[in-house]
Formats: structure tokens, sequence, C-alpha cells
């Protein structure tokens, strides 16, 4: 593949569903809209309730889904920057690198928008879902769907719904959800195919119902074809700034957190930090650390200094691969191709999370409770829309908010709008919902 995509045209402010209406006028640039929409949006709010990894706050605050993309859409607006300011010297001179101030707000508002699409509980909630029609009581289900419906469901992917969330036109809302722009919208797919593709990772970038939206997107923009059939693409290359913010906090923010709660102790969360560094940076860094009394301050000093060097180093690898990128070429993250120290530090990180954090007794708990909350609502949700007549599925629907097509035409259509349902819920409406379903939780008599 020789051809390269073109920034010129990755670079558009057409905003999906309203193609044939003038664009507004405003003092904001149409990228900082879509930054601000989001800000704004209720479905950005339910994030602060919904769980990254550890337990929602009880005495101590860690992570949420809400303060974790709020970091990542800060990293990703610093990786953006970097990228601008080379890209913006490399093609000096072009009439269109103008553009090229937009990067910040494009990737800051994608990061925003990256886990929006994720279900209550943490990736223990995609997972429930998809064990739920693979091997759960929606297995009986399989007949009434075709390849590709039966494949969303049982590949199901907070990616695919994030797009879903942001263009889908749900009962009563406008054409093209959110209206965001092009390159917005793009900035979020990191699977450039369908569920059908879902082959080497079970991840995929939309469903079935939003496979017109996804040509659109990749008309507009000029995103290449990885296929002659046409079935996979190369993904904008400003996804690859997003998932390497996203990369760069998940990883280094579990640690803090993990400080906080006393799974990991004081000396081996300095000792994980410190692995990013050596020779004189190194020294320089435990110098400033015998300045500090307070341990928390220790490790957000750390974790500062970690998160910059792995900005610096990612942002490296996008300058120095962009033609690759460009032509679709590049393979893997931006973060597997970091120079050696920070990679191998980045590495250990990682497995000492696996062992000492995922795994932790809180943790699973949450996954336990989390699975038996959500095959619940799915077996109790899915009966009542496949059997409405029903008279308890008339009870439980009314209380389903009305922009869920509960009654679509086709069973497919009613399934999706129960996953949509759930994958919005909080985690505590979530929880909320199973006590009343149960009789464990009653209106105030």
């Amino acid at each position: 593949m020789s051809e390269l995509m073109q920034w010129n045209r990755l670079l558009s402010t057409l905003r999906f569903g309203q193609e044939q209406l003038p664009q507004s006028q405003h003092a904001r640039t149409e990228f900082q809209r879509d930054y601000d929409r989001l800000i704004f949006s209720s479905s950005f709010r339910r994030l602060q309730n919904k769980t990254q990894v550890f337990p929602l706050p009880g005495s101590i605050f860690v992570h949420n889904r809400l303060t974790h993309s709020l970091e990542v859409s800060c990293v990703g607006r610093s990786l953006a920057n970097n990228a601008a300011v080379y890209l913006t010297e490399k093609y000096a001179g072009e009439e269109w690198t103008h553009k090229l101030q937009s990067l910040d707000d494009i990737v800051a508002t994608a990061c925003l928008a990256h886990d929006m699409g994720n279900p209550p509980f943490g990736h223990s909630g995609e997972r429930t879902i998809i064990s739920y029609f693979r091997e759960g009581n929606g297995l009986k289900l399989r007949e009434m769907f075709t390849e590709q419906q039966w494949a969303d469901f049982t590949h199901f992917d907070g990616n695919a719904n994030a797009f879903r969330l942001l263009s889908h036109q749900f009962v009563g809302r406008r054409s093209g959800g959110f209206a965001l722009t092009y390159s917005t919208l793009a900035s979020i797919i990191k699977y450039p195919y369908s569920s059908l593709q879902a082959t080497k990772k079970p991840k995929f970038g939309f469903f079935a119902p939003e496979e017109e939206s996804f040509r659109k997107v990749v008309s507009e923009l000029g995103l290449l074809p990885v296929d002659d059939a046409g079935t996979r693409y190369c993904r904008h290359p400003l996804v690859y700034l997003v998932e390497a913010a996203d990369d760069i906090c998940y990883q280094i923010m579990d640690i803090e957190d993990a400080c906080h709660l006393k799974l990991l102790s004081q000396a081996e969360t300095q000792d994980l930090l410190l692995r990013f560094f050596e020779g004189e940076t190194r020294a320089k860094i435990e110098r400033g650390l015998t300045h500090l009394d307070d341990n928390n301050e220790k490790v957000a000093y750390l974790r500062s200094r970690a998160i910059g060097t792995l900005v610096y180093e990612c942002s490296e690898v996008f300058n120095q691969h962009e033609e690759e990128i460009l032509a679709g070429r590049f393979e893997g993250s931006l973060i597997q191709h970091i120079s050696r120290i920070p990679a191998d530090a980045y590495k250990h990180c990682s497995e000492v999370a696996f062992r000492k954090i995922y795994r932790a007794s809180d943790v699973v708990e949450i996954e336990l409770a989390g699975h038996q909350i959500i095959s619940v609502l799915l077996d109790k949700l899915v009966d009542a829309v496949l059997y409405p007549e029903k008279a308890y599925s008339k009870l439980l629907l009314d209380r389903v908010p009305v922009q869920y097509d509960m009654m679509a035409k086709s069973e497919a259509d009613r399934i999706m709008a129960v996953l949509d349902y759930i994958s919005g819920m909080t985690d505590v409406y979530a929880l909320d919902l199973y006590r009343k379903i149960y009789g464990m939780s009653l209106p105030s008599l």
C-alpha cells in the first residue's frame, strides 16, 4: 500500500448528521464545540458512578471512569500538541496547516469519549454481556439472529458501543446522535472493522446498525482500506494518540491508586516509578524526593515525571512513524515502540498490576457482584422485549426511559436497545434496579 491518507482531508469540521446544515459562526472552533458538548452531556457525567478498577470511593478516593477520562484527555492534549508542532514544521507552506492547531481539541475530545460506551462495573461488564450470549441464558437465542448480529452480541465491546452512543439517533433525539465532527468520531474508532473481522482480537469498531454510519465516516475522511474487500480499514492517525493517552494513564494511575489502598507499599510504588529513569535524570529525581516529607506527594511527583516521560516517548514514536501511520503500515500501539528503559519499566508495572492489583480481593468481588447484577438485568429485560405481552414485561418496560426503543420491529434492534440501556447505567443505578427486581428495595411508604 503506497497511498497515504491526507491530513487536509482527515481534519474535517463536517458534522455527522448535519451535513446539509451551514456551519455556525462561533468564536469557538467546531472541535472546541465537540469538547464542550461532551463535557456538558449526561452520558459523560454518568461516568462518575462507573467503576474504573477499584470499588467506588469510600474513605479513600480512587479513580472512577470520569476522573480517568479527564486525565486521559489532559495527556491526549499534550500528545497532540507535540504532534502539531512537528507536523506544522514538516508541512510548512501547505495551505491547510492551520488545521493542525485543532489537533489538541480533537484528541482531547476523543479521549473524553473513549470509555463512554463501557457498561457498569468496569471491563467485567463487557465480559458479562459476552458470556451471557456465549454460554449463559442468551445462548438459546442464537437462531434468531444473523451471523453479524450474533457476532455483535458475543463480542460486545465498549469501543463499538461508544461509536453507537455518539452517532445513533435514539428515540426523540436528533439525527446524528451527538452530531460531532467526522474527525472526532473517527478518532475513537480503535478497531475500524465489524465484529465479523474480530478474529485476532475480540474487539471491533461498530455494531451492524452503525455500519452505514461507519462507512460515511471512512468515505468522508479518506481512511484507507486494508483489504480489497473493504472490510477492514486503517485507523485515523489520531487514534494512536488517544490510545497512547489511555495506555499511559490507566497503567500509571492504577499504580498510584494501589499505593493509596495499601495494595502496594510506598517503597514498592517508588521503585516501580523510578524504573522509568536512569543515570543523572534518576539521580536528580531521587534528590527531589528528599525535599518532600509527605508520601502521597512523593508518589504524585514520581507519577507526574513518569507520565511526562511516556508522553515524550510516544510523541517521538508518532512523529518518527507518521508516514507509516498515514500509509496504514504501522504495527501495534505507540507505547509498544518506545525506548528500552521506559518500555521495561512499563512492562514491569503491567506485570505487578496483574499480580497485585487486578486480582485483589476488592476488585474481584466487584467483578463477581457486577456479573450477577448484569446477568439478572439481561435475563429480565431480554425476556421482556421478546415477550412484551406478559404482565411482568409491561411493568418492567414501563420504567425504561423512552429513548430506548424496546418495542422496535426486529428482535435484534430490541436486544440492542436492552444493551443500550444496561451499558448506559451507572454501577449505583444497576444495583438499585437489581434490588427492586428482587423486592430488596422499595419506595418509601
